[in-house]
């Protein structure tokens, strides 16, 4: 019976993030890690490897792949409604034990050898974006597994979705080198970053480095990238209000009008002592990170219990812009050129041309905006 490592395997083809070392060697540039793959072994991520000196990468499949709201991923200030065709392949630089994608990003490290029940599918780039078009995506994501270790295939799928007139956006672990954001560059509009935590101790303990993430975060706003930013919380592990409010001074650092996400852990994968995040503890979050200074936080995945932490306001007069109800969009009042209405401050972000661009919906759309399959 074929394996699950000799599946992909067979889906690969020569990399363009490394460099070719002496003795058959190569350095991999496509994560923090830069790993130095020898003949015949794989990068820490199991996808990426070394075949007689050419760097073996990911090509041609998806483990996932569905129109989801672009606010999912989460981007709040990017096209405020819609829908985002997100695609994943597997695999994961990390090894995070709360892992909430862990199916696929950790399907390498904890699955048998029989591929029976992981979903796979071999597509063109051309059949991907014709599908997002036809389901009404405005935007395209590669999220589920982490991108970056797969960034040569997003690449060339991003090239068939700037030439549709779709925008590209990353949903990252941001373990990423100036090289692989570089080489992402002349697609990406938007780069959604998890920060973990501010204790590098606790990275290592999921396999990155602080200082690597922390760099992502800096790079991609300085590359002209629309930057969000998440932090699971997770009781015990970085909810202290000391650790809150060095992330949060470290965003604002970058820029105050990075939004930051603050967001309900919940008993998954390997993690199930913790008790899942209360609607406390993320206000007590966003609190925070409003007296850091940062002009939009937001704390999700418990709708309808954070209060005024789902919505929008203008930072300078606090008109309510976006109102939000979990994915749903339920009032929208920026003008066109993205500006409140009130004061006429611009709103940092990517906006619609229009007002009249953004799908509003009802109380009752909450249940009803589910992903919708590909």
């Amino acid at each position: 019976m074929t394996t699950l490592a000799e599946l992909l395997d067979s889906m690969t083809v020569e990399g363009e993030l490394y460099e070719r070392l002496p003795d058959g060697a190569v350095r991999c540039h496509a994560c923090g890690h830069r790993c130095l793959i020898r003949p015949s072994r794989r990068g820490i991520c199991k996808v990426r490897f070394n075949q007689e000196g050419i760097l073996h990468v990911p090509w041609g499949y998806v483990s996932a792949l569905q129109c989801d709201p672009t606010e999912k991923k989460p981007f709040y200030h990017l096209l405020p409604g819609s829908d985002t065709l997100t695609f994943g392949m597997l695999g994961c630089d990390f090894h995070c034990s709360y892992c909430q994608n862990w199916v696929s990003s950790q399907a390498l490290r904890d699955s048998a050898s029989d591929v029976a029940g992981t979903y796979i599918r071999q597509v063109t780039p051309e059949e991907m974006i014709q599908h997002g078009l036809q389901m009404g995506a405005r935007v395209v994501g590669s999220s589920y597994n982490e991108p970056l270790i797969t960034s040569e295939w997003a690449a060339a799928v991003f090239e068939k979705a700037v030439v549709a007139g779709l925008k590209c956006v990353y949903i990252s672990n941001g373990n990423a080198t100036p090289q692989v954001l570089d080489y992402l560059g002349p697609y990406l509009v938007g780069f959604k970053i998890d920060l973990k935590t501010m204790q590098d101790k606790q990275y290592r303990y999921l396999g990155g480095v602080l200082q690597n993430v922390l760099d992502t975060i800096r790079f991609a706003h300085e590359r002209g990238l629309w930057v969000e930013v998440v932090t699971l919380v997770v009781p015990g592990f970085n909810d202290s209000t000391e650790e809150l409010m060095e992330a949060a001074r470290f965003i604002a650092s970058v820029s105050p009008d990075i939004p930051w996400h603050v967001s309900a852990f919940h008993k998954d994968y390997r993690m199930t002592d913790p008790d899942n995040t209360t609607a406390e503890t993320l206000i007590r979050a966003a609190e925070i990170g409003q007296e850091a200074g940062l002009n939009f936080v937001y704390a999700g995945n418990l709708p309808g219990r954070v209060g005024e932490y789902e919505h929008t306001f203008c930072p300078a007069c606090g008109e309510r812009l976006i109102e939000r109800l979990g994915y749903v969009i339920l009032g929208y009042r920026l003008t066109d050129d993205g500006a409140c209405p009130q004061c006429g401050t611009i709103i940092a972000g990517i906006w619609p041309q229009s007002a009249s661009e953004v799908r509003l919906g009802a109380l009752g759309d909450l249940f009803s905006r589910r992903p919708r399959v590909v």
